[in-house]
């Protein structure tokens, strides 16, 4: 692979005024993403901040420096953490996080030793492709609900501020250009934000409260107490008992979306590795990538965040300023964890209206779902093909059906989790299993060259 021009190398240190804007450039990219999964799904947004972070950092040690990746809060895992949490509270989703960054780790083991022909036969594109679909689809509902409805009651004012939050999304997506077209989902909330400060759905108390905390400091240690605050942390064994919370049910619907989210880490690697000339997947190595995910999941498990994944967005920025120095990631990653402990940070989020992060989950559930369809398209999958459109339509009508297998009383396989079985068993059974791979090319030029095998 033919090494492109780059602004700065992957191990280049830039200059302290350079490395500051290039890190905060990096770090707007993934704000609004990376915080609406904790808003949808009860967790802390500060913690989320400090979780992606903090799993970045991790994950460029276990990489060694050489793949300049930002890794944020996964949205193929929102729906999971709902099922998760529900009856046992955040702790639930917590230990379904660990399970999941367990799972990575077993993977990356697996191809350390056997290369990823294995993986390519259990979740070829024909399979991943409908799955994360489904992901999508099935959270069209909760944006729905989220742009429509105040406390269950519909409100003309939500949906007008929804309509509002989604127009100024698709304006700055397809219309900006530089750095203002890397953050569009930012724009769309900050734009959706004021213009619900307008329609006066705002609750401004908590923020006019921290300002006043601060101006009424009298000293400086007053000022950075009012400033600084500790995140609402959820921590094992602290704030819970994790095997007093641990069931199959938890089990059941976190670690079938952890191969899925695999399947999608691949699909980046291969974009950031043709983005910047160089084979990430060879050398550090699928495997070193892959258990630098799992290792920041476990990592978000243990201080209440979620499960974190490589950023699409922040691929956006490295392809577009050709700045590929891991000094600017790990910037990034600093950055993000001194937000999460800023007190007037944490509550204008809590603050933003559930209509706001109605209107962009639209645009950003669709685009997930498209995402499936475009796995299809760029394997040129035969969906003319009988076998192929077999396994596509079951798993489509089973995930977004919300099909479910009673085990038996109290646990459940459901909805996205079950859709990713049976699409497996599927593709396992059914003869003519190479029609599925298509061209092959989410697992192109994977496989771990003889001299990095069995290297920890």
């Amino acid at each position: 692979m033919t090494t492109k021009k780059m602004s700065m190398d992957v191990n280049e240190v830039p200059k302290i005024g350079q490395w500051l804007l290039l890190s905060i450039q990096h770090l707007f990219a993934m704000f609004g993403s990376t915080i609406l999964v904790p808003f949808l799904t009860d967790l802390s947004p500060a913690v989320a901040l400090i979780s992606s972070g903090t799993g970045t950092l991790a994950y460029l040690v276990i990489t060694r420096g050489r793949i300049p990746a930002y890794l944020g809060s996964s949205f193929a895992f929102i729906a999971p953490i709902i099922a998760a949490s529900a009856g046992v509270g955040p702790a639930g989703a917590m230990i379904g996080s660990f399970l999941a960054g367990i799972v990575y780790g077993m993977v990356a083991l697996l191809i350390t030793f056997l290369g990823t022909n294995w993986l390519m036969r259990i979740l070829p594109p024909v399979v991943v492709g409908p799955v994360i679909i489904v992901i999508g689809l099935g959270l069209a509902p909760t944006a729905i609900d989220m742009a429509m409805f105040d406390d269950e009651v519909y409100s003309g004012t939500y949906v007008t501020v929804a309509l509002v939050t989604l127009i100024i999304t698709i304006i700055a997506n397809i219309f900006f250009k530089g750095f203002f077209g890397l953050i569009p989902i930012l724009i769309g909330i900050v734009g959706g934000y004021l213009f619900a400060l307008i329609q006066g759905i705002v609750d401004t108390a908590p923020i006019q409260a921290e300002w006043n905390a601060m101006l009424s400091s009298n000293s400086v240690g007053e000022f950075l107490g009012a400033f600084f605050q500790m995140p609402e942390f959820i921590i094992p064994f602290v704030d819970y008992t994790p095997l007093d919370i641990m069931n199959l049910q938890i089990v059941a619907v976190m670690v079938p979306v952890a191969l899925v989210t695999i399947a999608e880490h691949i699909g980046d690697q291969m974009v950031l590795s043709k983005v910047a000339g160089r084979n990430f997947l060879k050398n550090p190595g699928l495997h070193r990538s892959i258990l630098g995910d799992g290792v920041a999941t476990v990592i978000a498990s243990f201080i209440g965040g979620p499960p974190n994944t490589t950023y699409g967005e922040n691929i956006g920025v490295l392809s577009i300023t050709k700045v590929f120095s891991v000094f600017v990631i790990g910037g990034a990653a600093v950055l993000a964890v001194l937000f999460g402990f800023i007190g007037i940070i944490t509550v204008t989020i809590s603050s933003i209206p559930t209509a706001v992060m109605g209107g962009v989950s639209i645009l950003l559930f669709g685009i997930i779902a498209s995402n499936g369809l475009r796995m299809l398209i760029d394997n040129q999958i035969d969906l003319g093909n009988n076998r192929n459109l077999i396994i596509a339509s079951v798993i489509l009508v089973i995930g977004v059906g919300g099909a479910y297998i009673e085990v038996y009383d109290g646990l459940e396989i459901a909805g996205m989790a079950l859709s990713a079985i049976i699409g497996v068993i599927l593709n396992l059974i059914l003869p003519g299993r190479e029609s599925g791979y298509g061209n092959g090319a989410l697992f192109e030029s994977t496989e771990v060259p003889d001299d990095q095998k069995h290297v920890s």
